[in-house]
């Protein structure tokens, strides 16, 4: 039987800590047995959960009896790791011992240093974060969840399902993590990626800047094909000071801050209009269904079509709202 080591640090997220437990149990053998043996374990008899108060029945000694060891997030990471936990994850690293995070997990998992020089996850919200304390960690922002072998990592929330099947698969097939994924009534595989919930702020530029009357002009107008020179005539300068001030004012171009806002218009043509993609196409200034979907696709992480089925308001025009989408999460 393979054990799983859950472990419950103070203030650990109620979902992050049950959505392994529940998933991990869940598992069934084609014959019917148990694959897994779930344990919950903490630094302390007992931990608080937000609303509630966990007791765990192990100990830290737990994670060296574990297959797998998995690191729920908590609400406010710690600077440095309780006594004994970074110590006790990295002997089981070395003893070949699989560990995975959940959330902010990462940043549990990244204080230990086993996470350096390898690429990982976290929620969008707090992939900054993680990227700006722990720099020699690779953090992609955009993606479910990351498997580098022995460790993993997962987005926020409900992507900790998404890699517990995942590992279901890997240890025992599809087909037990097909089952347990039914019985969670989650989809073995999703569609897109985290990028697709990520708030796609446009790059701000500091109250007062010299461009952002231009940077107004650009949203109201993204509608409109803008060729880099008509920017730079609308600015009053050459295309090469422009480009300079961008990047001084913004951190980017011209033309990739139009593209964000040309993408963050079609998001809410997709979530409020029953508008056909080809319609959005050319009223966000993208010119073809083409050009929109693929850069559609690559700033958001998923198809037009997708989205719109995860956020749309439903309504139908003939083509229907929620058309099919494409790819695989």
């Amino acid at each position: 039987m393979h054990t799983v080591a859950v472990l419950a640090l103070d203030g650990v997220i109620p979902f992050d800590l049950s959505a392994p437990i529940d998933t991990f149990g869940r598992a069934r053998l084609p014959d019917g047995r148990v694959p897994y043996r779930v344990r919950v374990c903490s630094v302390g008899e007992e931990v608080s959960a937000g609303a509630f108060t966990v007791r765990a029945p192990y100990g830290l000694e737990a994670l060296a009896e574990a297959d797998t060891i998995i690191l729920p997030g908590v609400a406010e990471p710690p600077e440095e790791l309780p006594p004994g936990v970074a110590e006790g994850l990295r002997t089981a690293a070395a003893n070949g011992t699989r560990i995975a995070s959940i959330c902010v997990g990462a940043f549990l998992f990244a204080a230990t240093g086993l996470l350096d020089g390898l690429r990982a996850t976290t929620h969008w919200y707090a992939a900054a974060r993680l990227a700006e304390l722990h720099p020699r960690v690779t953090v992609d922002p955009n993606v479910l969840y990351v498997d580098n072998g022995q460790f993993l990592t997962s987005a926020g929330a409900a992507a900790a399902l998404d890699m517990c099947l995942h590992m279901i698969r890997r240890d025992f097939g599809s087909a037990v993590a097909a089952h347990a994924a039914r019985s969670s009534v989650m989809p073995l595989e999703r569609e897109g990626g985290q990028a697709q919930f990520i708030v796609h702020d446009l790059p701000p530029a500091p109250a007062g800047a010299t461009l952002e009357p231009l940077l107004h002009w650009l949203e109201d107008h993204c509608d409109r094909d803008l060729p880099l020179e008509e920017i730079a005539a609308k600015a009053g300068m050459s295309t090469r000071t422009l480009n300079r001030r961008f990047r001084e004012q913004t951190g980017t171009t011209p033309l990739q801050w139009l593209h964000r806002a040309r993408v963050r218009r079609a998001q809410h043509l997709l979530e409020t209009t029953p508008y056909p993609v080809e319609r959005i196409a050319v009223q966000t200034g993208f010119g073809s269904p083409t050009a929109f979907r693929e850069r559609f696709r690559r700033v958001v992480g998923t198809s037009p079509q997708a989205y719109r089925r995860s956020f749309g308001a439903g309504r139908g025009d003939g083509i229907q709202a929620r058309e099919p989408g494409t790819g695989s999460r």
